[in-house]
C-alpha cells in the first residue's frame, strides 16, 4: 500500500516499495497561482535529500523544487513541459518525477498529512 508524506518545503512524495512519486501540494499550488514552466531534472540523475531537483513558475513567482528524500529519477512527467498548468487542476495527479529511494529511512524526517495541514496553517499566520 502507497503512503504519502510531505517535505516543510511543499513537496510531497507518495511511496510505493521503493519508488517514490514526486509533486508539488495542492496548497503550494494555490499559493503560487497560475502555473507556466516546470523546470525537471533528467531521468538517471541522482539526488540527496534536500536537494534542489528543478524549479516551478507561476505568473506571480518562481520556486525551487527539493528533493523530500535521497535517489535517483526513474521518471519525469514530461506532460508538464507542454502544459505546466496540469498542476493546478490536479496537484496530487500531476506529479514532477519519480525516484528510486536509496534510503527509506529518510522517511521519517517528513510530515504525514494530519503534520503537513498542522505545518501549513502555521504559516499562513
Amino acid at each position: 500500500m502507497s503512503k504519502i508524506y510531505f517535505a516543510p518545503t511543499h513537496e510531497y512524495i507518495v511511496v510505493d516499495g521503493n519508488i517514490g512519486t514526486v509533486g508539488i501540494s495542492d496548497y503550494a499550488q494555490r499559493a503560487l497561482g497560475n502555473v507556466v514552466y516546470v523546470d525537471m531534472p533528467e531521468v538517471d540523475d541522482e539526488f540527496n535529500a534536500g536537494d534542489d531537483f528543478g524549479a516551478i513558475e507561476s505568473v506571480k513567482a518562481a520556486s525551487d523544487l527539493f528533493a523530500p528524500v535521497s535517489g535517483t529519477v526513474i521518471e519525469v512527467n514530461d506532460e508538464l513541459a507542454d502544459n505546466p498548468r496540469l498542476v493546478n487542476e490536479d496537484a496530487m495527479a500531476n506529479w514532477i518525477i519519480k525516484l528510486e529511494i536509496s534510503d527509506l529511512a529518510e522517511l521519517d524526517n517528513l510530515m504525514d498529512a494530519e503534520a503537513y495541514e498542522a505545518h501549513c496553517a502555521a504559516e499562513k499566520h
